[in-house]
């Protein structure tokens, strides 16, 4: 069984979608939401395995409503318009539904659901975690500016309350996710978490140095300069046989 939330400020285009799933008894809709804040706010009290979401909304995007969680559940975009499908993926939509929603394409969605499922059943069985990879491709947004960049060339990540500044090339955008977050994703076997406020790719460490009470102290290849706790020294030592 899949919880779902609806998100849409058209009442009627969520009771024709509740409707439409009365043919997928595995998916139970727990709530709706009017709104991107009302959205927030049930997300966090109902905690749904799927979010049905529209683009457009009066107050905020669908996509303004995804860049400010902390857990992102699955997502079924629904919208009218065709033009943001491209940028949809780029959240890791399951699927894009264009209202209104025919029963062949929503069933269709669930069935990439399904698919998903079963992939992530099988990683997790196996041991396998969501990695993101050294040539995956990160979407990184600051006001007016985006960039598309490889993981293998952001320097560090450093947590400034709920976000994170990702430093690569002469840029330092902030990103609303948390540095923890962030760790679950990254491959611990290129990003190292030195301290609570950093991790930082080791294919850009410049210089090592010893710190005191037993700390080390990182130059990376942008001139920043990071202290690897002491307590995280010792794994760091050990990673690369110093």
């Amino acid at each position: 069984m899949k919880k779902a939330l609806i998100i849409d400020d058209e009442r009627l285009a969520r009771s024709e979608l509740k409707k439409l799933l009365a043919d997928h008894p595995e998916i139970v809709v727990v709530g709706e939401a009017v709104n991107a804040k009302d959205g927030m706010e049930k997300i966090e009290s109902l905690r749904p395995d799927l979010l049905f979401l529209d683009i457009q909304m009066p107050d905020k995007t669908g996509f303004d409503l995804l860049a400010e969680l902390e857990r992102t559940p699955q997502v079924i975009f629904t919208t009218a318009y065709d033009e943001y499908a491209l940028k949809a993926f780029e959240y890791n939509a399951l699927d894009y539904l264009l209202k209104p929603i025919e029963p062949k394409r929503l069933a269709d969605a669930i069935h990439k659901l399904h698919q998903a499922d079963e992939k992530e059943r099988i990683a997790s069985a196996s041991g396998i975690r969501n990695i993101l990879g050294e040539a995956d491709q990160v979407f990184v947004k600051d006001g007016d500016r985006c960039w598309f960049v490889k993981l293998q060339e952001i320097r560090l990540f450093e947590s400034v309350g709920n976000y994170a500044r990702v430093y690569f090339e002469t840029n330092k955008p902030l990103i609303l996710k948390s540095l923890n977050a962030l760790e679950e994703r990254l491959d611990e076997r290129v990003f190292f978490r030195a301290n609570r406020k950093h991790i930082v790719n080791l294919r850009m460490i410049e210089r090592i140095d010893t710190y005191f009470n037993g700390g080390l102290l990182l130059e990376m290849r942008g001139g920043e300069k990071i202290e690897v706790s002491r307590r995280q020294a010792v794994k760091f030592k050990e990673m690369m046989s110093l």
